[in-house]
């Protein structure tokens, strides 16, 4: 039998162990007298009672003599009683909650978890977690998981609750993991290479960066197609400028560069035109209705016959889709080209592809991405060269704070100003974006964190837009608060983002929407590393149909493994490709069928549908679009809603009218 003796506030427990369970349980007082101290009072109990019996104190001194005595902490006057009676305790590492729950468990070293001034056991330090995180509610079983996860790898209840209390959380409490940095290997000269020398001395380029050098290994500047796969700002932009120049300057025809955004779009072109204006025009292609608003004026040349051709996707296939081919294109960049997996674009970016391909079947094509689900699957349906380099130029610590909506703007502001006092050694100011879901809460945050700060989207005018990007660049704001869907759009170059919600609108993001978001901090130029803070309302959602919370839609992001690229489009998509792929092979039915086996996803058989619609007609073993499927195809609609709009025009006189039910239908 063991007495182990644990000191309270102003009294003593003493459990009686035998080796394996407490069989009773103690409480003494003690006190100063002639004879030195003394028991004053003493009370036990059975382990399944409650109530405390008063008990002869002889009955204590029989019982400490009899039995091994441990201590759990240095008590002098306990000591000196033990002293008087002859008995020589001995220490015990012990879990006070343990205790005090008619429990023991031993605290060795290797197992003891930190908490406050005092170690604990590891179920205990759970239990106490979780009691701590009760306050948020119901928190998802994923980031319960994450903060048990800590709880093991730091062994520090402190340390992990600062993720769930940002007024107190430090750096290295709500740090995630790690994305290292590695050394650049030896690469070329630009000089070095086979490349045009008014090209080499307009790039501004002295040495290849590494995954610029595996696409010239790969065979980029012998016209090989490339998927090539590596995060923001390692060098991708230039391995597009480096074939298409030399492709234009050697002869081979024109270059398109291709971006998902007219924002995006814009800062190419200028970028262009400023490095290569001397060797070779550029122009813009960013569709005909953006070119005709008064804000566009003064973004550039839109001549169709440039050498470097920047546009959106839908600028240039639109044209494409009016029977407007470009001429002699030698090469063709597509930026982003993950997404082809968005929902809404996806479909088109994919024919697009398939119609350049047909167009220009001896042009260079090349893919860029930071993020796309197995590159492998993708580079071979695309019929490219996979280059994938992983390697960040500089490192990226990842952060998850799990706090309460209301806590969010001020821990935005805490961080933010916290990122703008550090100067890195490039002598660059630390700057942030901050990513939320809606154009509204973009001003909200804007407004609220000062004027070093301001609101970025799609809703600005072009003329706000470049005054966000030129105060940026310049350094003289702190951060910039922006929809997620500019998540793959405009080069800010930030140190640090931040996640103020996990959704784009009332969707979530998929994993390769986050990991593009967050491959935007930390820029080799301008910084010595980047964090990604991502700031998770436990209980937390955007749609009354979700059944997922942001915390545990957090957990997922920061785990989550990308999917194949295997979109399945529905016939309102496929029919829309279908009528676009048409006009370009003007009408021959085999080509067709071979544009749509060139394209990615997969279409759904439409023709039998288009034909009973009277929108495909079968002439002489041709395929000829009347005028209303040309209208489809040109306005970038399907079947479906081409239907809707008929029956609206047959029921409605009122234009406006027409286009609120269409807009309440889509909602």
């Amino acid at each position: 039998m063991i007495t182990i003796v644990s000191p309270t506030k102003g009294a003593y427990r003493l459990l009686y162990f035998d080796g394996r369970h407490v069989t009773a349980v103690g409480q003494v007082e003690l006190a100063e007298t002639p004879k030195g101290i003394r028991p004053k009072e003493y009370r036990v109990r059975q382990v399944d009672r409650r109530q405390l019996k008063n008990t002869p104190t002889k009955e204590l001194a029989n019982l400490l003599r009899s039995t091994e005595v441990m201590l759990t902490a240095p008590s002098p006057p306990f000591e000196a009683f033990l002293a008087d009676l002859q008995v020589k305790p001995k220490p015990l590492d012990a879990c006070r909650l343990c205790l005090l729950e008619d429990r023991v468990t031993q605290v060795r070293e290797r197992d003891a978890v930190r908490y406050g001034k005092e170690r604990i056991c590891m179920p205990c330090a759970r239990r106490e977690l979780r009691r701590e995180v009760a306050h948020f509610g119901r928190m998802a079983r994923g980031a319960v998981g994450h903060l048990d996860e800590l709880l093991y790898r730091y062994r520090d209840v402190d340390r992990v609750l600062a993720a769930i209390q940002p007024e107190t959380s430090r750096k290295r409490s709500t740090l995630y993991d790690r994305v290292e940095a590695h050394a650049v290997g030896e690469t070329q000269a630009l000089e070095e290479l086979p490349l045009p020398r008014p090209f080499v001395e307009a790039a501004g380029v002295e040495r290849l960066m590494p995954v610029q050098q595996l696409s010239v290994e790969a065979g980029l500047l012998f016209g090989k197609d490339l998927l090539v796969v590596a995060a923001t700002a390692s060098g991708k932009t230039f391995v597009g400028e480096m074939a298409g120049l030399k492709n234009y300057l050697e002869g081979r025809g024109r270059m398109l560069f291709l971006v998902p955004l007219v924002a995006l779009a814009v800062q190419k072109h200028q970028r262009f035109a400023e490095r290569y204006g001397e060797i070779a025009r550029s122009s813009l292609q960013i569709g005909k209705a953006r070119i005709r608003l008064a804000e566009n004026r003064g973004t550039g040349s839109r001549d169709p016959r440039a050498a470097l051709i920047v546009g959106t996707y839908e600028g240039v296939d639109h044209q494409i889709r009016l029977g407007r081919f470009p001429e002699r294109i030698g090469t063709v960049v597509i930026d982003e080209i993950q997404m082809l997996e968005d929902p809404e674009r996806g479909h088109r970016l994919d024919g697009m592809i398939a119609r350049l391909k047909h167009l220009f079947p001896n042009a260079q094509f090349l893919y860029l991405s930071a993020t796309i689900g197995s590159p492998k699957v993708l580079a071979k349906k695309l019929n490219a060269t996979l280059i994938r380099y992983e390697s960040r130029p500089v490192p990226l610590d990842r952060h998850l704070v799990f706090v309460e909506k209301k806590e969010k703007i001020p821990v935005i502001k805490r961080l933010v100003e916290e990122e703008y006092r550090k100067i890195s050694s490039k002598g660059y100011h630390g700057q942030t974006i901050v990513f939320t879901n809606s154009r509204a809460r973009c001003h909200t945050v804007a407004e609220k964190l000062g004027k070093h700060v301001a609101a970025y989207h799609a809703g600005l005018t072009s003329q706000e837009r470049r005054e966000v990007e030129e105060r940026f660049l310049k350094g003289k704001l702190a951060a910039v608060i922006t929809t997620a869907a500019l998540g793959a759009g405009v080069d800010f170059p930030a140190s640090q983002v931040i996640f103020d919600a996990l959704a784009m609108g009332i969707s979530w993001l998929t994993v390769q929407e986050f990991q593009q978001m967050s491959g935007r901090a930390g820029r080799p130029d301008f910084h010595d590393e980047g964090r990604v803070v991502v700031l998770a309302e436990p209980g937390g959602t955007y749609s009354r149909d979700s059944s997922t919370t942001e915390e545990e839609v957090a957990v997922r992001l920061l785990k989550g493994e990308m999917g194949e690229v295997a979109p399945v489009y529905d016939l309102e998509q496929s029919s829309e490709e279908f009528a676009a792929n048409a006009v370009v092979a003007r009408g021959n039915a085999a080509d067709i069928r071979a544009l749509e086996d060139r394209m990615v996803g997969t279409m759904e058989p439409v023709l039998p549908d288009l034909i009973v619609h009277k929108l495909v007609l079968e002439r002489d073993g041709r395929l000829e679009l009347t005028p209303l499927a040309r209208i489809m195809a040109e306005n970038f609609i399907g079947v479906e809603r081409l239907m809707r709009i008929q029956r609206l025009v047959r029921k409605e006189d009122d234009p406006l009218e027409i286009l609120t039910e269409l807009e309440c239908e889509v909602d």
